[in-house]
């Protein structure tokens, strides 16, 4: 989940990025990636439901 966290961000070394290449199987770079994303956008709509009157 590190790795995919790091990634959204945009900030990783290369050593760091082979080493995840490496001992990561893409399956579950895939379903974290997934997950981080569901997890962003629910918190994005409900800080809007949050902050926008009705």
């Amino acid at each position: 989940m590190k790795a995919v966290l790091w990634s959204f961000v945009g900030l990783r070394r290369k050593g760091d990025f082979d080493q995840d290449e490496q001992k990561l199987s893409i399956f579950h770079v895939i379903l974290a990636a997934l997950l981080g994303a569901a997890l962003f956008i629910g918190l994005l709509v409900s800080i809007v439901k949050l902050v926008v009157p009705k």
